[in-house]
């Protein structure tokens, strides 16, 4: 049993983290993602769009979560209490989960008080980065994932998870240069291939790692069609949102939100948002950017001239409108 002390600095750690709220979060991001390698500045993001403060608040303070859930269509795995080893796979940065999610539990039993949230996280990652040997711009951005998880979730809960690294060998020992390296490669398209302009096949990866993880589709079809031949695996057995491919898909025009993807890799192999979609992605609550080549995209509607990496979430929803108005009331 634990002394009252470290009880209480515990509580502490939590109340501090409370008071972050999510435009604290983006001014700590913008400061953050300078110190982030550029093998996870993508990805950083993508995970606190799949994971917003603003959804996890609504959910905790509602009457009946169960009822608001069921308004706001989630599917799938939303909450992360359920997933907090397995949430970040997909950074580069998870291959030190262990460690980072130690150091963190380490600053919790210790914390002293008011300071900067970046400020902590840098301080954290460069720690543990010294101990490692390594880059310490590798972990910024899952030290800072594993805060807002400690946000999320609880300081007893995430103290509680395992701390697993959740990847093979072979694909924890791969550099970030040789991550940036296969995601910037395209396809061959064989001899005189640049003078073809129809019948091109691109690759898309929806897991780095995992070497079966991808598909191919033909050039400007969309993300979706493409994912709808690949029937390697009995998709819908592994999630129920997955009823054709790899990628959850239901109406295929930009209604439903269900197939909403991150971008890690080639975003700029992408065809720019149309009016339609940037309007959609808004009203479900994934991403706010008027960007033309964002990093969150609906897989209807995003159509390849490249090769790209995606990842796609455990989970869809409409919520944006909700959480708009939820704020509207409280200013």
């Amino acid at each position: 049993m634990k002394p009252k002390a470290a009880v209480e600095q515990q509580f502490a750690i939590e109340r501090y983290l409370e008071q972050h709220g999510e435009e604290a979060w983006a001014a700590a991001l913008t400061t953050l993602l300078r110190s982030v390698h550029e093998v996870d500045k993508a990805a950083v993001q993508i995970w606190f769009a799949f994971y917003p403060l603003g959804l996890f608040k609504a959910l905790r303070d509602a009457e009946d979560p169960e009822e608001l859930a069921k308004q706001l269509l989630l599917q799938g795995q939303y909450r992360l209490n359920e997933q907090i080893d397995s949430s970040h796979r997909f950074l580069y940065g998870h291959r030190f989960w262990p460690d980072v999610k130690k150091a963190v539990e380490g600053f919790a039993e210790s914390f002293a008080g008011d300071v900067r949230l970046a400020d902590s996280i840098i301080q954290i990652a460069e720690q543990v980065a010294s101990n490692l040997r390594v880059e310490s711009t590798l972990l910024v951005g899952i030290t800072a994932v594993a805060f807002m998880t400690v946000q999320q979730v609880g300081l007893a809960a995430f103290r509680d998870a395992p701390g697993q690294m959740l990847l093979d060998s072979r694909h924890r020992r791969k550099s970030a240069a040789q991550v940036l390296r296969e995601r910037a490669k395209d396809d061959s398209q064989g001899l005189l291939g640049f003078l073809r302009t129809v019948n091109k096949k691109w690759t898309v990866t929806f897991d780095e790692n995992d070497n079966s993880a991808r598909y191919k589709m033909s050039h400007m079809q969309d993300l979706a069609w493409g994912a709808a031949d690949d029937r390697s695996r009995n998709w819908r057995e592994i999630d129920p949102r997955r009823i054709e491919g790899p990628i959850p898909v239901e109406c295929r025009s930009a209604s439903c939100g269900t197939c909403w993807v991150g971008v890690l890799g080639g975003a700029e192999k992408l065809s720019d948002v149309a009016a339609r979609e940037g309007k959609q992605i808004k009203k479900f609550g994934y991403i706010d950017t008027n960007e033309p080549k964002p990093i969150i995209r609906l897989a209807c509607q995003a159509q390849a001239h490249g090769a790209i990496s995606i990842v796609i979430p455990p989970w869809n929803g409409v919520f944006g409108k909700y959480l708009k108005s939820r704020g509207a009331e409280n200013t």
